[in-house]
This record gives structure tokens, sequence and C-alpha cells, in this order.
């Protein structure tokens, strides 16, 4: 979406192309009238869910994430699920297959102060308990 935000939507493949070149659309035409790259504010306002549910004839089935950093380097976690509604926790996202079992093994291991090596242990971990 940025030079410090990224926007990944799981699910079907051709909802997923959908969304993808909706929000290029939309992207570019924001920084074409603002002058200035998307930041994670600017997806909170509605980059996203537009993008989503467009029209109900054309519903697209994706659980967007976006992850980034904010223009004083702040990290920038959210999920979009089905219906629209965006959720910004401080610690983790999940979205798509085995989500349940990923929400219990990501708050069995995570931890708020992890360094680099951790959080990659605890990612891996997880993501190998829940599949």
């Amino acid at each position: 979406m940025g030079l410090k935000l990224y926007c990944g939507p799981p699910v079907l493949a051709t909802d997923t192309k959908t969304v993808e070149q909706r929000l290029n659309c939309r992207v570019n035409l924001y920084e074409f009238r603002k002058g200035h790259s998307v930041t994670p504010e600017d997806a909170r306002l509605g980059h996203l869910q537009p993008c989503c549910m467009s029209a109900a004839s054309v519903r697209t089935f994706v659980q967007p994430i976006a992850a980034g950093l904010d223009p004083v380097t702040k990290p920038y976690i959210c999920v979009m699920n089905l219906i629209g509604c965006i959720d910004e926790p401080t610690n983790f996202v999940i979205s798509d297959t085995c989500e349940e079992q990923c929400y219990g093994m990501c708050e069995t291991l995570w931890e708020p102060d992890h360094g680099p090596d951790e959080l990659f242990e605890a990612s891996a971990q997880a993501l190998m308990n829940a599949l």
C-alpha cells in the first residue's frame, strides 16, 4: 500500500486479485491527490474497507491484514473481518486458515517484550503447532 505499509488479503485467489486491483487504484489516486504515500492512519480512515465492501453484487470474501510503521516508526497492525469491521490489536492478528488454533497458540507463546530472535521462535512454534 505504501513505503512502510503492507496489506495481505488472504482467502480466495480471485477475490484477492480483485481487492488488490481496487486497492492499487485507491492508493494511486490518494497519492496523486495528497502528494504523499499512504500511512497507517490513512488505512484506518478507510482504504481497506471500501475495497472489500464495494457493492452487494460483487462482494469479496477476504480478511485483509495490514501491517506497517507510522511516520515515527511505531508498529501498526490491523485485520478486517468478512463484514468489514477493522480490529487494531496491539500484539498480533490472525486471519484465514486455522484461525482458532493459531489464536490459542499465539496467546500462549506471545510475550510483550520479545526480542527479534524470541519473536521469530514464538511465531514459528505457533504456526507449526497450529497447523
